[in-house]
């Protein structure tokens, strides 16, 4: 039996929802979730993996 484990689809963190890895997609670049409108971040291509985006910070000129 072989391993047909699918690594281009992952799990949403806040809500679980499936999502599916679209063709052009890069390494760090941020996606909206479809189920629960999270901002995730694409932290690995090859297996698919997202992470709750981090919160952008105000840095008021510093």
């Amino acid at each position: 039996m072989t391993n047909t484990t699918d690594t281009s689809t992952t799990n949403c963190p806040e809500c679980d929802a499936p999502l599916q890895r679209e063709e052009g997609v890069m390494a760090n670049e941020i996606l909206p979730c479809e189920g629960c409108g999270a901002e995730l971040e694409v932290t690995s291509l090859e297996p698919f993996t997202v992470e709750l985006a981090p919160e952008v910070e105000e840095d008021w000129g510093e």
